[in-house]
């Protein structure tokens, strides 16, 4: 009879998977180096199916291993908001909201400031790029996030909110001024700063240039979008950013932007959470609110989604 899987099982296979060896597992959870691939044994047994490669002494996830660990991780996400639960009905666990750099400088404090306003939320907020959210999502360190750019795995699920533009930001003396729509090509001989690598902005930009087989030079790559503005008021060059981050800049007449033709820098801001994620009350009234932004976020620049 195979044996039956209990919670040690999951948790000594999330601790295998992230020290990425049995010994520092085995170390970290105060175990034999023995016992801790036994449990693991147990499990492969039990699901008849491979969880690991070992080869050269060194362990390779597998593909039913990574299926696992999503389901793992859930488990554990389960059962701590059910330990919060029993134990006290009086408190709750805060929720855990992230969201990627263009939406937190744009709308992340009046969103928040509005959902503790009205459902007296209790919650705690982290701004990263795409990437890195997309990586705390799949690890259970935030219960949803707020991103502009492509979410990758299949585990999680994305559902536009808010639409939103790109621009190209330039100085003031730039002769691409003089056209308020420009192509793509037309960026091939500038200076660009960008954001930073696993930034949705960044990945956006550079994948339209490739699929237009249009080159392109980058000087600079910054996490903050303050540094990109100042690099184009600085006369260094130009950057790509939301419309909604430059417009004071551009309204201070201290920058100026065109806009690229076909409508083609145009993208969603998207709520998304993990597919096995339980949708607690307060979740549930936190993606209400995010899609009703007109109430939180009035502003005539910001369109409704198609």
């Amino acid at each position: 009879m195979k044996k039956s899987i209990t919670l040690r099982h999951f948790f000594i296979f999330i601790c295998v998977c992230e020290e990425n060896n049995m010994t520092r597992a085995a170390k970290r959870l105060h175990m034999t180096q023995p016992s801790v691939s036994q449990a693991i044994q147990e499990i492969e047994t039990r699901y008849d199916t491979k969880l690991f490669e070992r080869l050269n002494k060194h362990l390779y996830i597998t593909s039913a291993g990574k299926c696992l660990l999503q389901y793992a991780y859930q488990i554990f996400s389960l059962t701590k908001q059910i330990d919060t639960s029993m134990t006290s009905f009086q408190k709750t666990n805060p929720l855990r909201i992230g969201a990627s750099v263009t939406i937190g400088e744009l709308c992340l404090i009046e969103y928040i400031h509005y959902l503790k306003q009205t459902h007296h939320i209790k919650i705690v907020s982290e701004i990263h790029n795409t990437t890195e959210l997309e990586a705390m999502l799949l690890s259970d360190k935030l219960d949803f996030a707020l991103v502009e750019g492509n979410i990758h795995s299949e585990y999680l699920l994305a559902q536009p909110f808010m639409s939103d533009e790109l621009v190209v930001a330039l100085p003031l003396t730039h002769p691409l001024l003089t056209k308020q729509h420009i192509d793509l090509i037309d960026l091939q001989d500038i200076s660009l700063f960008l954001r930073e690598e696993g930034s949705g902005t960044r990945d956006m930009f550079i994948h339209l240039m490739k699929e237009q087989h249009v080159a392109f030079s980058i000087d600079g790559s910054y996490n903050n979008t303050e540094s990109l503005k100042k690099a184009v008021i600085a006369g260094l060059g130009g950057t790509i950013l939301s419309y909604h981050l430059v417009e004071k800049e551009v309204r201070a007449g201290l920058l100026g932007i065109c806009y690229v033709k076909n409508n083609i820098f145009k993208r969603n801001f998207k709520i998304t959470y993990h597919k096995n994620k339980f949708l607690f009350p307060e979740l549930k009234k936190a993606f209400s609110l995010c899609y009703d932004y007109t109430k939180w976020f009035p502003s005539p620049h910001i369109n409704s989604l198609p």
